[in-house]
């Protein structure tokens, strides 16, 4: 071992420069003390000395010289005990650090002597240290993330790392509170397994598991690709995490409660609470009493129902006894087992804890088989910021507040617990087709009859199509109604479960999936679909996304008009103006070239005139330019004076010289039936200050005009849907699409434009 070949080479050096054998020590702390040394980690040292010894000063620089010319990466210092529990006492760090404090060489029994009163005194102080320790927990997970959910996560720091296994033996060293003792040594042996490898691979005491090693580091690990290693990762970090989370409760519990007045009578609480099925609630927790064996058939969905109903948690001994002697569910499911599990579903965010308790277990796969592909599987999507299975449960919580507003509450748990089931390697992209009859596959087993398992099915399929239309579509244009129609069967009730997941699935996912805009489009087209349904002609109020009244002052006197108005997350900008080829790149351009960062848009045109609306990144009206200065200056544009864009073109000058040769391609391609009377191209690609402005001036270079856009900015990544007619307004032919996706190509890889020869 690492910590045992520096160890013995400490000792040498000790006894060559002549240590005293008493009155003084060479002690570690850290890993060398935990014997957890790992190829590049620091060496922290303490020269404990009992005060009476002669020359320590010079004794320490016999130590620390040697080892600084050796190019170790030294942490040290010269302490008497007095010295170490003082600064104990002030600052936790030192505090939780020194209790791992360990003998290297010298004087043993001073380090001991030494130790003891550091732990003592711990534990004397241990009801005073307790909140600043679990206040310190929650201030490095704010800090740092979870390393379960992290594609490049922090080993030491981030929640489920290094740092937290040592504030366990902290916490256990109070006396107050223990911590779990099954389950989490092995993963942490892993962790330390990851952090080795990445320190031979990288070359350097990395603790972050950077995407760039992160190849390498599989490779030396034995592990098939960097998913398998993340996926180990994200299960170690989350037992760790778990163990923590279960002992800080333990922990919160013995700190002091408020006084109550001493005339107020207390009344003596039962130890614990009788609950059905042999099952017994005891100071928050759920567990089994002393007759029920924990094979007992259906006893662990009880057991999770009831904790999640409650808001409770499973004992760590009944969650493991569980998952030792649990079995499975024949299939198909009965009536009972299938309701317990929907009632251990309704939790709410109550079921998460209950969820993962019983995942680490084992109980969840096997009662469903097919939950260990996804199991920990990582999302390589920046919107998404868990992996994929937390991420499925968190949408199950999400949709409580939806289960009083739909007609079959269960299928929407279930579909909420199956949507992203298809989400299994190198089918991310396809998820909702693969995942579809695998979810069928699951709601046979629960023994769900023939029509209610089409409908899982059917909104397993279709949980993207709501999102997809209403962010990516012309709402105006009838084939995005017709699309919508059809992928709920035509059905009203089907539709407000699709609407219920589609919110659902983008709360879980994240702030940037489920945006005010993004809410507002996708609430617009579900309304107008729902009354279509019911026999309700609302396509009119299709138009309530676009501001009508801009357009009337412009048609009066052909002026340009600009609303600013005030949204959550920010300002929008709604610009009306006469149509023209152009307009939109011009635009664009304008806003580009004032620094104003487009988060997403919408463009329309009605009779004649175009109003778009413009989400901006800017917070205040005063990060702006003035209103009328703008309008100023789209005046001077559509008299032909492009002056005004030169800053922007600068800009793509400058980018186009400095590409990277390793830049991602876009994906650009037409998206055929989405329009009858248009072109519909979609547009992915990194975004970038100027990209609206590059994509519309391609377009408007081959005579292309814009009816509508769609744009969307989500993690880094431009989404842009264009429709594109003729000058005329008619459809352009199939070899015009193509040309116009060629173009747009070269606009967003910044490459030369191809030859602007117009088909």
């Amino acid at each position: 071992m690492i910590s045992d070949c520096v160890e013995s080479a400490l000792q040498g050096l000790y006894a060559e420069i002549g240590g005293p054998a008493q009155g003084t020590a060479l002690a570690a702390v850290g890993s060398l003390a935990r014997r957890e040394l790992g190829p590049r980690s620091d060496i922290d040292l303490v020269l404990l000395h009992d005060g009476k010894t002669r020359s320590i000063n010079r004794l320490a620089e016999k130590i620390w010289y040697p080892l600084w010319d050796s190019g170790i990466r030294l942490d040290h210092a010269v302490r008497t005990p007095a010295e170490c529990t003082d600064i104990a006492s002030r600052e936790l760090s030192a505090g939780v650090g020194l209790l791992d404090l360990r003998a290297v060489s010298g004087d043993a029994q001073l380090v001991g002597s030494t130790r003891s009163a550091l732990l003592d005194a711990w534990r004397g102080h241990s009801r005073r240290r307790l909140p600043e320790l679990l206040t310190s927990l929650d201030e490095r997970l704010e800090a740092h993330g979870d390393a379960a959910y992290l594609l490049e996560p922090d080993l030491k720091e981030a929640r489920g790392g290094f740092r937290d296994m040592i504030m366990l033996r902290a916490l256990a060293a109070t006396w107050l509170t223990d911590r779990p003792h099954h389950g989490i040594n092995e993963p942490y042996e892993r962790l330390l397994d990851v952090r080795d490898a990445l320190h031979i691979t990288s070359g350097r005491a990395l603790d972050r598991l950077l995407a760039g090693e992160a190849r390498e580091v599989a490779h030396r690990l034995g592990l098939a690709d960097t998913d398998a290693l993340h996926r180990e990762v994200s299960l170690a970090a989350r037992r760790i995490g778990h163990a923590v989370d279960l002992t800080v409760r333990a922990a919160r519990q013995v700190l002091p409660q408020r006084r109550v007045l001493s005339f107020v009578r207390k009344e003596r609480k039962p130890a614990y609470t009788k609950a059905p099925h042999g099952l017994i609630v005891h100071q928050g927790e759920i567990a089994l009493d002393r007759q029920t064996k924990p094979s007992t058939p259906l006893l662990g969905l009880r057991a999770g129902a009831l904790a999640a109903q409650q808001g409770l948690v499973l004992s760590p001994v009944t969650a493991d006894n569980l998952g030792r002697h649990a079995p499975g569910i024949d299939a198909p499911w009965s009536d009972e087992a299938r309701e317990v599990l929907l009632e251990m579903l309704a939790g709410g965010q109550n079921l998460i804890p209950v969820w993962e308790a019983l995942d680490l277990a084992g109980c969840i796969t096997r009662w469903i088989p097919d939950w260990e592909p996804i199991r920990a599987r990582p999302q390589h999507n920046p919107i998404h910021r868990h992996t994929v299975d937390r991420h499925s449960v968190q949408a199950v919580a999400e949709a409580q507040p939806h289960l009083t507003r739909v007609e079959r509450p269960d299928l929407l748990l279930l579909a909420c617990l199956f949507h992203d089931i298809g989400k299994l390697p190198h089918a991310a992209a396809r998820h909702p087709e693969v995942g579809a009859p695998i979810a069928r596959r699951n709601a046979e087993m629960m023994g769900l009859p023939p029509k209610d398992v089409d409908l899982v099915e059917r909104l397993v399929r279709h949980h993207l199509s709501l999102v997809s239309l209403a962010t990516r579509r012309d709402h105006a244009d009838p084939r995005t109604l017709e699309a919508l129609v059809t992928a709920v069967d035509g059905r009203a009730e089907v539709l407000r479960m699709l609407r219920a997941l589609t919110e659902a699935d983008a709360r879980a996912a994240g702030p940037a999936a489920w945006s005010p805009w993004r809410a507002q489009l996708i609430n617009v087209l579900a309304d107008s679909c729902e009354g279509m349904l019911a026999g309700e002609d609302r396509r009119a109020e299709l138009g309530g996304v676009v501001d009508l009244g801009l357009a009337r002052s412009v048609r009066l006197d052909g002026r340009p008009r600009i609303r600013l108005e005030s949204k959550p997350g920010g300002l929008q900008l709604i610009i009306a103006a006469s149509d023209r080829l152009g307009l939109f790149s011009e635009t664009a351009g304008l806003l580009a070239s004032h620094s104003i960062q487009v988060r997403s848009a919408m463009l329309h045109t009605v009779a004649g005139v175009a109003v778009n609306t413009w989400r901006v990144d800017k917070q205040l009206p005063a990060d702006l330019p003035d209103v009328a200065f703008l309008i100023k200056q789209l005046e001077r544009l559509e008299a032909g004076d492009t002056t005004v864009l030169q800053p922007v073109r600068r800009r793509e000058a400058r980018a186009q010289t400095g590409r990277s040769a390793s830049s991602a391609r876009p994906y650009v391609d037409l998206i055929p039936e989405a329009s009858e009377t248009a072109v519909v191209i979609e547009v992915r690609t990194g975004d970038r200050p100027g990209l609206l402005y590059a994509l519309g001036q391609s377009l408007a270079k081959q005579q292309l005009s814009i009816r509508s856009a769609h744009i969307s900015t989500l993690a880094g990544q431009a989404i842009d849907t264009f429709y594109l007619t003729e000058a005329d307004g008619s459809a352009p032919s199939p070899q015009r699409g193509e040309r116009a996706v060629e173009v747009l190509t070269a606009a967003a890889a910044l490459t030369s434009d191809v030859a602007s020869a117009t088909i």
